[in-house]
């Protein structure tokens, strides 16, 4: 953990799962429910986790209920994150393979002075931008693009006041970007895998077996 900062984590477990065709985060992988997992990592990294669940599930310490969008249920995590907090991560529950080097990469980053830091991997796909009729209206540099995960790690004084104007985004660093402060890519793994889909299941349920076997 950071030298003479502290470091709070809230970790987002409240969707509904709709593309998945239920909640996922709560789907079993290596004997562990998949958010277990990424509470397990992020209390790693952090003095307190606040886990925030779908309505009627909060029931214990350190779990408050969601809201309807996943900035509202960002918003009610940070609510319940103590204000000696100077660092907070906000970490998917549905990503259980983050790893400590993510944790620290992030984190490092904003001990370093950024007011958020993302991990990103490389776009190999070419992308295409396309309006509401479908019809491409730009091709961007596939080198300028990073496909971005969590744990994403702000300044708490910095993610507080972006979550003060309300709005909302796909990720916490979008809310950072439209107050103007700086977010930084750091190296992300190709392993730390959002799972989305049943495909995505079978293939967390494999690599937990073989983390678990000791075999990676």
């Amino acid at each position: 953990m950071a030298q003479n900062e502290t470091v709070w984590t809230i970790v987002v477990a409240a969707g509904s799962g709709l593309r998945f065709g239920a909640a996922k985060q709560f789907e079993v992988i290596g004997g562990r429910r998949i958010v277990d997992w990424a509470v397990e990592e992020a209390a790693k990294h952090s003095v307190g986790v606040v886990v925030v669940l779908p309505a009627g599930q909060a029931i214990g310490p350190g779990q408050v209920q969601g809201g309807s969008t996943r900035s509202e249920s960002v918003r009610r995590g940070l609510a319940a994150v103590p204000s000696d907090a100077t660092i907070v991560c906000v970490h998917d529950a549905a990503r259980p393979f983050a790893s400590p080097v993510i944790f620290q990469r992030v984190i490092s980053a904003v001990v370093d002075g950024a007011d958020a830091a993302v991990p990103g991997v490389a776009v190999v796909d070419t992308i295409k931008q396309v309006n509401e009729s479908e019809v491409v209206v730009a091709t961007p540099r596939r080198e300028t693009l990073r496909a971005v995960q969590t744990p994403q790690a702000f300044r708490a004084s910095s993610l507080r006041r972006a979550h003060e104007q309300g709005g909302e985004g796909t990720d916490d660093a979008a809310l950072i970007e439209r107050i103007g402060g700086e977010v930084v890519v750091v190296e992300g793994e190709v392993v730390n895998r959002k799972i989305t889909s049943p495909e995505d299941l079978e293939w967390a349920v494999a690599h937990a077996n073989r983390l678990l076997a000791g075999e990676i």
